[in-house]
């Protein structure tokens, strides 16, 4: 951080504990010109804790005025400052503020640069005990419970693992929700706490967790789900599908490649079956 004038620095910040931090991130918060913090008390806090003292103005960054932050940052990073993003725990930009102002100096050539470190999503996958060789992630979890049920229709065939967080106050409800739109079998681990003095890892079935959540959880929470199991499904069952793709304006050859794939049926022999439905 010796010559790091006029650009953005993206900075993880520890999930709990202080001394996660890196040595970048030390010196980062001791040089900056300006600190757009989600919580600009936290970041004293742990500024404190980490025994630095912020050089530059520090400004709030949080969801509400992220984009009224916008200008002001800009001309910041164009007068030839150091813009300093943090967040509360973890990554900028990732569930938290930071995409807009990234997008913001993509859009105008300025710099940007990122000092790596805690992550929540990696820390849950793996501790979780599920496969990690392919993994998505997605956020938080729909509140409403329109969008909470289409998301669930659509987590229902995703083969890799996934990994999104909820509030403690929703969790019960979720998992129950889970068991019984994924199957109350599915696998799945609720990490909350990440490395502070409460840290707990749950691991079991929807149905199990579901039961355990029941009479509370607390804390920040990161859930890690397991991907469906392959379909078993004949060719013949696949047709339909793939005819109703192809109806509404997909091509038959990439539609039959991704469906034979998901199913684990030779792409060869779907597209032949959906020509011979044809006749």
């Amino acid at each position: 951080m010796t010559s790091a004038s006029g650009r953005l620095v993206l900075a993880a910040t520890p999930l709990g504990d202080p001394g996660d931090a890196s040595a970048r991130l030390i010196e980062a918060l001791g040089s900056a010109d300006v600190i757009a913090a989600e919580d600009t008390r936290r970041l004293r806090g742990l500024a404190s804790a980490l025994g630095v003292s912020p050089a530059g103005r520090v400004v709030s960054f949080y969801e509400d005025v992220e984009t009224a932050r916008l200008p002001k940052l800009l001309e910041a990073l164009h007068s030839g400052e150091t813009v300093l993003v943090v967040t509360d725990a973890g990554m900028p930009s990732v569930s938290d503020p930071g995409f807009r102002l990234v997008a913001a100096c993509v859009e105008e050539d300025l710099p940007i640069t990122c000092l790596p470190g805690p992550s929540a999503v990696t820390t849950a996958l793996a501790l979780s005990g599920l496969p990690c060789d392919r993994f998505c992630f997605e956020g938080f979890a729909p509140r409403k419970p329109g969008e909470r049920s289409k998301w669930f229709a659509e987590l229902a065939s995703e083969r890799r693992t996934v990994v999104f967080f909820e509030s403690p106050h929703r969790i019960a409800s979720l998992l129950s929700d889970a068991a019984a739109a994924l199957g109350g079998t599915r696998r799945a681990a609720v990490c909350r706490e990440l490395t502070k003095t409460y840290e707990e890892v749950k691991r079991g079935t929807l149905a199990e967790l579901a039961e355990w959540a029941a009479d509370g959880v607390r804390g920040e929470i990161s859930v890690v789900l397991e991907g469906a199991a392959p379909r078993q499904a004949s060719v013949a069952d696949l047709v339909p599908e793939v005819a109703e793709r192809v109806a509404s304006g997909e091509r038959l050859k990439t539609v039959a490649a991704e469906v034979a794939s998901a199913a684990g049926v030779s792409t060869k022999e779907l597209y032949a079956a959906v020509l011979a439905a044809r006749k």
